[in-house]
């Protein structure tokens, strides 16, 4: 069915709910916009679904949500009836839409005889994970479309063990999605009368506490807080999300004290009317807390994104500025400052294991491997993460210890089998009264990793190309650069290339390609002989197509040179597709 057969049919619609209805009416002469509404159906893709919010079979709308869940509810179906009795849990962020779209999600599975638990109120992210667990559900599912602009929602799905689903049930998942023809005529349930038949729960103040109580594993040193929580002053921004209650529950439970909130923000917005983008990896979301940091003198500035899976921190320069730190940093010192605790404590196990996407800095597999710590990389998404989990829980092989991505996620405690900033959040701050007590700071402690392991520098690119034409442009430019694999057409200093849509390593001398053991996904890692490596992966959530950058120096302006001279050479590579 093409593009204006899909408008007919809504268009058409009597019923058609009256806010998209009239959406859709003031589209009517403009082509364009209609074109993209309806040219597909939103892609519900291994990480859920995500979209601009609007009328039409490619954006975010009550229909589009029903068939994705009708398609979650004949998964669930599929596995018989007691996984009908454990149900899901479903959480929401703070979005335009988004308690609204939660409910919409349980009044079909409760169509389809599926139990559903709904948060009473705005919760993150990894609390959704965790009550997955807590609940023993068979799904979750979380509205939300993280840290994207507000014009944007989406919908991810969690499995059993409160990951993210791994890609054989996510492709299960996603045919049963796709096998729902007809978006409009997915059936539902009034919530009343799901409340009445027990097929729906609203959830809240035990799951707060339960996972306020395992928040409290992450901190390995009460004593160091006892003795500097009240000179250690911090500042944290939710950025208008979900992270204010868990987050200033946690850092109060842990003993600290002297925590500032900035006020504009601990407010949930849908708008996100503060900052430009509720995204932490930008240094700009930090503009009202640095204003605060400033007035009480703060130590540490912590932020989250709207779903709290995301956390960014700024810290004191030599100067006495704030700085701040990028993903693959803040991993670095966390990695860090764990291993080297338990170390101290002789509760380092000899099994222990390190998990990291292939686009974060080798840094973090260098510290590990100081440690005697396995490191292990996965495909970017926190799912596989999540899934290595699951096999070392089953297997005894590996000790979970610590899993992040240079995205701003990371993992201490696998009591949330997702990202979650909570977690970071309270480990930065013992951090930073760990190295107040030396006289240092976190940037301090960051340059004296640099000491020892090696400058680590690494920066991204991001290149945003909407509708068909982008999503043509962004496949174009990752056959381009394959074909330069293929035909030889690389910087003489290549020495090899993975590329992980293929699963081979391919060698630019006489050496023998490998099997990379690893799902095929779309994309591109080239390295170079002195260590320097860049990585081209088009993102599965967002119209974008991200370029990875990482080098080592022997010090910081010899990484700093590499860094400027593999960036340029690469970004006019793009330019010139």
């Amino acid at each position: 069915m093409n593009w204006r057969d899909q408008y007919s049919k809504w268009s058409t619609k009597t019923d058609l709910d009256p806010a998209l209805a009239a959406e859709l009416r003031s589209h009517e002469s403009n082509q364009t916009i209609l074109e993209d509404s309806f040219y597909k159906t939103l892609e519900f893709g291994t990480g859920g679904m995500r979209g601009e919010i609007g009328p039409g079979t490619n954006r975010m709308n009550i229909y589009t949500v029903r068939k994705a869940v009708q398609g979650l509810a004949d998964f669930i179906a599929a596995e018989g009836e007691e996984a009908k009795r454990k149900g899901v849990v479903i959480a929401y962020d703070n979005r335009r839409m988004s308690k609204e779209f939660a409910l919409e999600a349980a009044c079909t599975l409760g169509a389809n005889g599926i139990k559903t638990y709904v948060f009473r109120e705005l919760r993150p992210t990894p609390q959704l994970s965790y009550a997955v667990r807590y609940l023993n559900t068979h799904s979750g599912a979380m509205i939300t479309a993280s840290h994207n602009p507000p014009e944007y929602n989406g919908f991810k799905v969690y499995g059993d063990d409160g990951a993210q689903l791994i890609p054989d049930d996510a492709d299960r998942l996603i045919a049963m999605v796709n096998a729902v023809e007809n978006e409009l005529e997915v059936e539902t349930k009034p919530s009343a009368q799901l409340e009445e038949e027990g097929l729906l729960e609203w959830v809240l103040d035990e799951l707060d506490e339960a996972y306020a109580k395992e928040l409290q594993a992450v901190i390995t040193d009460r004593e160091l807080i006892r003795t500097w929580e009240k000179n250690l002053k911090i500042v944290f921004t939710p950025l208008h999300g979900t992270a204010t209650v868990p987050m200033e529950k946690g850092l109060k439970d842990a003993g600290f004290t002297n925590v500032h909130t900035v006020k504009e923000q601990a407010v949930p917005d849908t708008e996100f009317s503060t900052v430009r983008s509720p995204n932490p990896e930008e240094a700009d979301a930090f503009e009202l807390a640095m204003k605060l940091g400033e007035e009480v003198d703060a130590d540490l500035l912590i932020a989250t994104d709207p779903d709290a899976d995301r956390i960014g921190l700024v810290v004191k320069n030599k100067a006495g500025d704030f700085t701040v730190l990028s993903g693959n940093q803040t991993g670095a010192l966390l990695l860090h400052y764990l291993l080297m605790k338990k170390k101290e404590a002789g509760t380092l196990p000899d099994n222990g294991v390190m998990i990291k996407t292939i686009v974060t800095s080798e840094l973090g597999r260098v510290i590990a491997d100081a440690y005697d710590v396995t490191a292990l990389d996965v495909l970017t998404g926190f799912k596989f993460i999540g899934e290595k989990i699951r096999d070392y829980d089953q297997t005894g092989e590996h000790t979970f210890l610590f899993g992040y991505e240079e995205s701003y996620g990371y993992l201490i405690e696998p009591f949330a089998r997702d990202k979650d900033a909570i977690q970071p959040g309270l480990a930065a701050a013992e951090m930073a009264a760990y190295y107040k007590s030396k006289g240092m700071t976190l940037y301090d402690g960051l340059q004296e990793i640099y000491k020892e392991f090696g400058y680590f520098y690494e920066d991204l690119a991001s290149f945003t190309f909407k509708g068909k034409e982008g999503a043509e442009k962004i496949q174009r430019i990752m056959n381009v650069f394959r074909d330069d694999v293929l035909q030889g057409n690389l910087p003489e200093e290549t020495d090899f290339v993975e590329d992980y849509q293929r699963g081979t390593r391919v060698y630019m001398d006489d050496r023998t390609d490998e099997v990379i053991d690893l799902p095929s996904s779309n994309v591109l890692k080239i390295f170079h002989r002195d260590g320097s490596w860049y990585c081209l992966r088009p993102s599965g959530t967002e119209p974008k197509i991200k370029c990875y950058f990482g080098v080592r120096g022997e010090s910081a302006d010899e990484a700093d040179e590499k860094l400027r001279e593999l960036k340029a050479q690469v970004l006019k590579r793009l330019e010139d597709i």
